[in-house]
């Protein structure tokens, strides 16, 4: 297609805003009036009109569009009329002093006096445009074909069609047109929260694995949906954070789009305000990115993933800047388009995963971003984390922050932002008559009680009080009476009380005895003590395990055993045990620095790897030098994060980083740990020093290893009978090619990473493993472009032995020879032989899910 000025109607819905907002007198004098408390309103386009206005800004070309002049002269009872309340709120943060103009009440609509609401005509519609936008609001549009855009209503047009749909029905003139006629160029984008509103239940603010799990089961199983699974491109914008893209073209595929850093609705906080026309922004940061591309012909997928992006950004700039200082004067700005080096969001910021169609429903791990956009193994990553910081690290992958708490566990993130939840929702709601009762379960050491205190902080830190009870320490049922008292004397001071009941599972008069004084206060939000009954107040009630490390273990729902499982229940419920969990509101499991299920849960090495990080930044910051990267030993680092066991959880880690000696330190060496009868009281010590040295036992055996490479070498080619430098014993070799075959075993460690082994040494010994084909393959390919580097800086060439720096291998891997690759397949496979008589283990790494082992 020639460049050309591209052609683009919108059309659709005609509303006029009517913005409304207060102002306080600045001073006393003058009329009476200007004293007093004034009321100012103005009429601002609305739907079509508004969203023609911003794909004016966001594509820098003239639309074909409705037009509405001298709006405040307008008989408004014509139109529909949307009346909204605005209020001075901070443009970022809580104590930011530069306030601009958005929304604190949307008060409703006005209809017409009599009929449908006024539509306009479009001004001079072009029935070749290229490009066509509709704002379809369900009031009236979609069932008046004679405002439709003439290329929509000609069968023998092509358009690509922007279908913004704010209510999903699938009987409107409109709809019928556009998958009859159009529906291969035709792209819909309907909010989520329109999509919630039929009652299509997508989980929210929780992960965005959830969500997007959530999302592909409604579209194939929910029937309000079932008319939308047929389109060609379906976009679903969640808040102003993420956005699923579902295409069903030419490629089936579901792809998530999403601020790392952010959940659905959390950039936009409550102190902040509101604003409307936020979607509208969004599919005009489309349009930008689809106008770019049409005069090239560029594949629409590509630019529809393009302008996701553009319109996430732009909503975000969109509601930052709101209506301005002064809403009169508002006019939205080209720059919420335009990207600008000191912008606090950008589109490279928007990250992309493609959801699986297909997942075991019974799996807890079969899908985790943080694997489909990582090509290094966990470990890497954790190593990542420590040395350089999670941002660092983790930037492309989900991450949740609650004041000092950070997690990429997608279980923990869903259990804590469920907690969150509640929270919000229990604090912001008066007159309530019972608390908000939580369990959280963990061994100890595993920080239950950290968590939640940063989500209550995280919420509202200034209302927020701490109190703790050991119920192990109490005596009687009197006690619980005096900590409820306590309770009360929080909530009369004005504060609401976050109460840890912590072993609230330990025994009274019998197992689970404490239970049932807890249901009275858990219901009713009362307690006796002696003939008399007293109220609580607004509290949280925190039920910290003792003796159950998870939910499913306190409810015995692990139980395999039927016999034992019957036995379970019948204490259980005499215990009131079910009475007890009807109570509660949420739960969280929370996870430690041990591997808690050795199938499924691998992202124990992240934690522990995020735990070391805030540990070293908390309490040795020194030891993170200008570039914010930690200075420890790779040996110390190794130790740490790959030990089997800390004996303590997260206090043994701290209580090692604590007994080490690094006051003046500059590096966290390996003399700076604590002494072998120390660290036994936290780990398993021969195991930590193993792992501690265990650079220092390969670098010791890599003579060891080079030697018996090169007699390997040797043995596969003595049949050749040439006269090769190569074919004489080690101590005849030149320095240079010794020196390359101890480069080779160097490199071994990071080969076999690729093929997810990890070099273990031991103390025993050990029977060699076997690689598979695939695996061989691999690391001989990785093996060739070593040794093909190796000779390029060496100054040979490719070609035949005229001249001594010639080399007929020196080619990619792919256009070796059978021989030679057959070759290097036979000296990798002597790998694991030699590795286990020098006591290295190969141990497999873990995936992040068992099924994976299994395809």
């Amino acid at each position: 297609m020639e460049n050309k000025d591209i052609k683009i109607v919108v059309s659709g819905d005609v509303c006029v805003n009517t913005l409304q907002w207060m102002t306080y007198p600045q001073n006393n004098k003058g009329l009476n009036w200007q004293s007093q408390l004034n009321m100012h309103r103005t009429l601002k386009n609305g739907e079509a009109l508004f969203l023609s206005k911003l794909v004016e800004l966001a594509t820098g070309k003239s639309v074909i569009s409705p037009k509405l002049q001298d709006i405040e002269l307008i008989l408004s009872e014509e139109f529909l009329n949307s009346t909204v309340e605005l209020e001075l709120f901070p443009k970022f943060n809580k104590n930011d002093k530069n306030k601009v103009y958005r929304v604190s009440r949307f008060m409703g609509f006005t209809g017409p006096s009599h009929g449908i609401p006024k539509l306009l005509p479009i001004i001079e519609d072009d029935p070749y445009a290229e490009l066509i936008i509709l704002d379809d609001e369900n009031n009236s549009f979609n069932a008046n074909k004679e405002f439709w855009p003439l290329a929509l209503k000609e069968n023998n047009t092509s358009p690509i069609i922007l279908y913004q749909m704010s209510n999903p029905i699938d009987s409107s003139e409109l709809w019928k047109q556009l998958q009859e006629f159009h529906n291969e160029n035709t792209i819909v984008i309907i909010n989520a929260e329109d999509l919630r509103s039929k009652g299509v239940n997508i989980s929210k603010s929780l992960s965005w694995e959830r969500t997007a799990q959530d999302f592909i089961w409604q579209i194939h199983n929910n029937p309000n949906l079932s008319f939308l699974e047929n389109c060609s491109h379906l976009i679903i914008p969640f808040g102003l954070e993420g956005a699923i893209y579902y295409r069903n073209s030419d490629v089936k595929e579901t792809k998530l789009y999403f601020l790392p850093y952010e959940f659905e609705g959390g950039f936009i906080k409550d102190y902040q305000g509101k604003m409307y026309g936020l979607t509208s922004c969004f599919v005009a940061g489309l349009s930008s990115s689809i106008v770019s591309g049409i005069p090239e012909n560029e594949d629409l997928h590509e630019l529809i993933s393009g302008g996701i992006r553009k319109g996430i950004v732009a909503a975000q700039k969109f509601f930052i800047d709101g209506f301005g200082e002064e809403p009169p004067t508002y006019s939205a700005d080209a720059s919420i388009f335009i990207e600008a080096d000191d912008d606090f969001v950008k589109e490279e910021y928007v990250q992309d995963v493609v959801v699986p169609t297909r997942t075991d429903p019974n799996c807890r791990a079969c899908w985790y971003i943080l694997k489909d956009k990582s090509s290094t193994n966990l470990a890497e990553i954790a190593y990542d984390i420590v040395k350089n910081g999670v941002e660092s690290a983790l930037n492309s992958m989900p991450i949740a922050k609650f004041g000092n708490l950070t997690t990429v566990d997608k279980a923990e993130i869903e259990s804590y932002r469920s907690i969150k939840n509640l929270m919000l929702e229990y604090i912001s709601t008066k007159n309530t008559v019972r608390p908000l009762s939580i369990a959280v379960f963990g061994t100890p050491g595993s920080g239950k009680s950290f968590g939640i205190v940063e989500i209550a902080n995280s919420i509202a830190s200034n209302l927020i009080k701490k109190l703790d009870f050991n119920l192990s320490q109490f005596s009687s049922p009197l006690d619980l009476a005096n900590a409820f008292h306590k309770v009360r004397d929080v909530v009369l001071e004005g504060s609401i009380p976050l109460v840890f009941f912590d072993e609230f599972d330990s025994n009274l008069d019998g197992k689970l005895g404490w239970l049932k004084y807890f249901l009275a206060p858990m219901q009713d939000g009362v307690f006796r003590q002696g003939d008399s009954t007293h109220p609580i107040g607004k509290a949280i009630f925190v039920f910290a395990g003792g003796t159950s490390i998870t939910f499913s273990r306190f409810s015995g729902e692990d139980i395999e055993s039927e016999e034992e499982q019957k036995k379970f229940l019948a204490e259980f419920k005499g215990a009131k045990g079910p009475d007890f969990i009807s109570r509660l509101r949420g739960y969280v499991n929370i996870l430690g620095p041990n591997q808690t299920d050795d199938n499924y849960d691998q992202l124990f090495i992240i934690r522990r790897a995020m735990l070391l990080r805030s540990l070293i930044e908390r309490k040795v910051p020194h030891l993170i030098n200008e570039n914010r990267e930690a200075q420890i030993d790779n040996g110390v680092l190794r130790a740490l994060l790959k030990i089997r066991r800390y004996k303590h959880e997260s206090r043994s880690m701290e209580a090692i980083l604590e007994m080490s000696i690094l006051t003046n330190a500059k590096k966290w060496e390996q003399s700076s740990l604590p002494s072998k009868e120390q660290l036994k009281l936290h780990v398993d010590e021969e195991q930590f020093l193993r792992h501690l040295m265990h650079d220092a036992f390969y670098s010791e055996k890599i003579e060891e290893l080079s030697i018996a490479i090169h007699n390997n070498y040797l043995s596969l080619n003595k049949e050749k009978g040439d006269n090769s430098e190569l074919l004489v014993p080690w101590n005849k070799l030149n320095e240079d090619v010794k020196n390359y075959y101890r480069e080779q075993v160097k490199s071994i460690p990071n080969s076999l990473l690729k093929i997810n082994y990890d070099l273990v040494s031991v103390n025993e010994k050990l029977e060699a493993i076997e690689f598979t084909q695939r695996e061989v393959e691999i690391l001989a390919k990785t093996k060739h472009d070593q040794w093909y580097n190796y000779k390029k800086k060496l100054n040979f060439k490719a070609g035949e032995t005229k001249y001594k720096k010639d080399d007929p291998n020196l080619v990619c891997f792919e256009k070796l020879s059978e021989e030679k690759k057959e070759e290097t397949y036979e000296m990798i496979k002597i790998w694991p032989e030699i590795l286990a008589k020098s006591n290295f283990k190969l141990e497999k790494l873990k995936f992040l899910c068992y099924c994976e082992n299994k395809v």
